[in-house]
């Protein structure tokens, strides 16, 4: 079965503007699953995991990983410790994706890349999200005020020597000051526990 060239070509395009998607984004451009399928087939797209796809020519980075759970996960947003990695606070280079879902939401049964999730609710999941382009795709992550608090809030989760690196680091350079700590943390309900910490920062 011979390709049609109009389905190819406006893939190939819709490739070049969104570098990575969701093979259930084909149904609104009435491109049909074979279309995709034979694409990867020649190697001009390249199936980067269960249902997302991307063109062979496309430049991935560092941060690829995080648009392509975005893609996957869409209600969920990048927390702990891949927040930390993305805005430059952290020495670990995280192996898994940290995501935060709202409370209720099932945790996605994705096997790579590997996830941690954390659940959280209110204000706790709402407060400092922030959109960033990567890859084309526009993903959610929380601010660096947010991460802070929250990795006092996981310290038990990801060890609270990573949680006093990153306020060591986001004083020190700058990247936020005590007050906007001292405001997310009252947001969080979180404001007795960072007290004592910021006390001798």
């Amino acid at each position: 079965m011979e390709l049609s060239h109009g389905e190819r070509q406006t893939l190939l395009n819709y490739l070049i503007e969104h570098p990575i998607i969701r093979s259930k984004e084909l149904d609104a451009l009435g491109i049909s699953r074979e279309v995709l399928r034979r694409l990867v087939q020649e190697g001009e797209v390249i199936q980067l995991g269960r249902g997302t796809y991307t063109h062979s020519e496309t430049e991935l980075n560092e941060h690829s990983q995080l648009a392509e759970i975005s893609k996957r996960v869409p209600h969920g947003v990048i927390c702990l410790i891949s927040a930390l990695h993305f805005h430059n606070l952290s020495t670990q280079i995280p192996f898994e994706i940290w995501i935060a879902l709202e409370k209720g939401q099932w945790n996605p049964q994705i096997s790579y890349p590997p996830l941690q999730t954390v659940h959280l609710s209110g204000a706790g999941f709402h407060q400092g999200i922030v959109h960033h382009t990567i890859s084309g795709v526009t993903v959610p992550i929380y601010n660096i005020p947010k991460t802070v608090i929250d990795c006092f809030k996981f310290r038990n989760k990801i060890g609270l020597d990573v949680a006093l690196e990153s306020l060591r680091e986001a004083l020190r350079h700058k990247h936020t000051t005590r007050d906007q700590l001292w405001m997310m943390a009252k947001a969080c309900r979180m404001s007795s526990v960072i007290k004592p910490y910021l006390e001798i920062m």
